[in-house]
């Protein structure tokens, strides 16, 4: 009976060790595991999409579809190094007009980029104030929600145009 109580005694620590690890930055690693989903879902959009489309836009004020790979690269290494507290790599500039292969190689870079950036990210300096567009300062916590928002809407913008040229986007696909 003591082996038995002692063996669960040792059970609910270890789950409750494991689970206070699991959850010890739960923003943070919600983030993270964003973060990556995005990644997945916008590159294999950029990798899919035709490279004589990649100029295609809906109107002529919209952005074109390598504009959209463009923008996000850019704002990848904004986001990332800020939110991550590590500096942005220095890139050379990259026109929408590119090669494709040159585009997604980009895009890629700049996601590897944030999750290297994010890596040691926690819940601790959620408050802390970072350096925004327009000389603004904003929460790390605000730049995380800006963020999920941007890849949101241009992972939107990007499925829009896939289906707009007769194709499923990435999350449309059965697994």
């Amino acid at each position: 009976m003591l082996i038995r109580t002692c063996a669960a005694l040792f059970g609910a620590v270890l789950l409750s060790n494991v689970a206070s690890a699991q959850t010890a930055s739960p923003v943070a690693d919600a983030f993270r595991s964003f973060a990556a989903d995005e990644a997945k879902n916008l590159t294999a959009a950029a990798e899919e999409f035709p490279a004589a489309k990649y100029s295609y836009k809906p109107t002529p004020a919209q952005m074109s579809f390598g504009d959209i790979v463009v923008h996000l690269a850019g704002g990848n290494d904004f986001f990332c190094g800020q939110i991550g507290g590590t500096k942005a790599p220095t890139r050379t500039k990259i026109a929408a007009t590119a090669p494709k292969a040159e585009l997604v190689a980009r895009l890629k870079e700049t996601f590897d980029f944030c999750k290297t950036a994010l890596a040691g990210l926690d819940d601790s300096k959620l408050s802390e104030q970072l350096d925004f567009f327009g000389g603004r300062k904003v929460t790390r916590a605000s730049m995380m929600t800006i963020t999920v928002g941007d890849w949101a809407d241009h992972y939107s913008q990007s499925a829009i145009y896939m289906r707009l040229n007769g194709m499923l986007p990435p999350t449309a696909k059965k697994p």
